[in-house]
This record gives C-alpha cells, structure tokens and sequence, in this order.
C-alpha cells in the first residue's frame, strides 16, 4: 500500500522529544529531590515546546547541580541556606556529544541540606532567556544530526528491513522531527519498511493459526488461532487467506468464536494511523533498548 505524503510544514509543527536522565544525586537526598528534578525537566521541556519521550533515547536532557555557598541561619529553628548552580545539557547519548548547555544560579532554603536543595530546584526560572536559547540551540542541533545523517539512517534501515530486523529500521526512521529536509522522506521509507514488515508477519501469523486449527478443530483450536488471526493487519498481503481461514473455523465453531483482526477506525484518517502504527513497532523496539544503567558522568 503506498500513501500520498501531503503534510504541509505549516501543519507539521514539531515533533522533537527527548528522554529525561536525571543525573545522580547524593545519597543523603531522599527519593523526593529526584522526582523534583524530574519534574523541572520535564517543565523546561513543555515550555519550549519539546516533548518528553518515554524510556530511553539516543537524544536526552539533564541536569547536574554545584554547590557554590551553605549556610547556617542563625534563625530558631536554624535553616540550611545555599546557593546552587545547575547547569543543564542537551546531549546524544551513543557519542557522547553534547548540543547545548546552558547554566542558571538558584538559592534555596529548608530545614536540612535536602530540602534546601529542592527549594533551589524549584526556584529555577524555566522561562529565562538562557534556558530558552539553551533549549532552541538543542533543538537546531537535533534537527541539524537528522539532515546530515538522513541518507545513513535510511541506508541502515533499508539493510535491516533485507535482514527482516523491521522492527529496528522502523525505530531508526521514526525518530526524524517534522523539522528536518528529510521528513517526508522519513515517513516513505518508513511507510514501505512498515508494508514489509506486516505481509513478512502476516505469513508467519497465518502459519501458526493453521497449525493451531489443524491440531484441534473446536472453540479450543479457533482461539488459539484467534490469537495469531488478530496479529495480522488489514492491508498485509495474506490477508485474504487469513480470512478465508478465518470463515472456515466460523462455518465450524459458529457463534462459539469471536474475536477482532487489526483495523483501523475509518478511512477518513488512514494515512495518519498508519504512521502512527509503524511508529508505535519502533517505539516499542526503542524502549526494549535501554539499558539497565544510563551513566552520563562524562558530562562532568
């Protein structure tokens, strides 16, 4: 099935995410302090029009903090006060390279060093013209790695897609932002990679659904084929014999088996459900790639 890509730029908006890594945190702050760093990040990212991206990404923002001064107030009860410096990054994670940085100074006040600490962290100005520029410089180096890498990306997805690893080239190309030159072109080899891959699933989930109705011809073999039948998606090339399979375990199970094949809500919006199918294989692909540890003290 090929699709007619007609997404003009002025509708594109962006698509720029970026995973949060939280930097480590000493030992004495509690678990709070790094769910406020967290939620500042994520507050810097909504701001500037960037979205957070679940799990991990080759492309992530942190922040690692300094402290300059503490002090005892000489107040009753006595307060911990001390002025920190945060300095964000916007970095690539596979070469280490950093995109943007940027840094802001906040002061904080608490009952102990934790708290103080938050109190500083919540006091970061994530409307500021350095952590405006900060965001948009990162965003323009993103935009410009998709637009000198374009044509090794879809090389590698291509190689991948022969060697049936759809999943992995679908997760290459699913990450250009709607910003960059090779945008469109992202979403047509995308859009091919994704044909592959369904009717190459397609008959491996139809395989399976034959060895299950052929090993028990009652309600127990039409679920167990159900569960592969339901795998395959409307315009995969097998299709047809999925569901000629399909009419004949119906004919002999009747109303005894139900069960919903892959389909998409209407026709009105198809070309966007597609996109957002083949994307969803990537994304999940991506996610079951993150390692068990992210260690970024080669910012430090």
């Amino acid at each position: 099935m090929t699709l007619a890509w007609s997404v003009s730029a002025q509708d594109k908006g962006s698509s720029i995410a970026l995973a949060i890594i939280p930097s480590d945190l000493p030992q004495d702050f509690p678990a709070s302090a790094q769910n406020q760093v967290i939620n500042k990040l994520n507050q810097v990212l909504t701001a500037n029009g960037v979205a957070k991206l679940p799990g991990f990404s080759q492309f992530f923002i942190t922040v690692i903090a300094s402290p300059q001064t503490k002090d005892i107030t000489p107040s009753a009860p006595p307060q911990v006060a001390q002025t920190l410096e945060f300095t964000f990054y916007i970095a690539d994670y596979n070469t280490q390279t950093v995109f943007s940085q940027t840094s802001v100074t906040a002061k904080g006040i608490g009952p102990n060093e934790a708290k103080s600490y938050m109190d500083a962290i919540r006091r970061i100005n994530i409307n500021s013209p350095a952590i405006k520029e900060f965001v948009a410089q990162g965003k323009a180096k993103i935009i410009d790695w998709y637009d000198t890498q374009a044509e090794a990306i879809f090389k590698q997805a291509e190689q991948l897609a022969k060697r049936h690893e759809y999943e992995q080239a679908l997760y290459l190309v699913s990450g250009f932002p709607t910003e960059c030159r090779n945008f469109d072109r992202s979403l047509e080899v995308g859009d091919k990679i994704f044909q592959k891959y369904i009717d190459y699933t397609c008959q491996i989930n139809l395989a399976k659904a034959r060895a299950a109705w052929a090993a028990e011809q009652n309600s127990a073999g039409a679920a167990a084929a159900g569960e592969f039948l339901s795998e395959i998606y409307p315009e995969a090339s097998c299709h047809g014999d999925a569901m000629a399979l399909y009419n004949e375990i119906k004919t002999k199970v009747l109303d005894d088996w139900k069960f919903e094949m892959k389909m998409y809500q209407d026709q009105v919006d198809l070309e966007s459900q597609r996109i957002d199918a083949w994307k969803a294989v990537g994304m999940a692909y991506g996610n079951h790639q993150q390692p068990t540890t992210t260690n970024i003290a080669w910012l430090r």
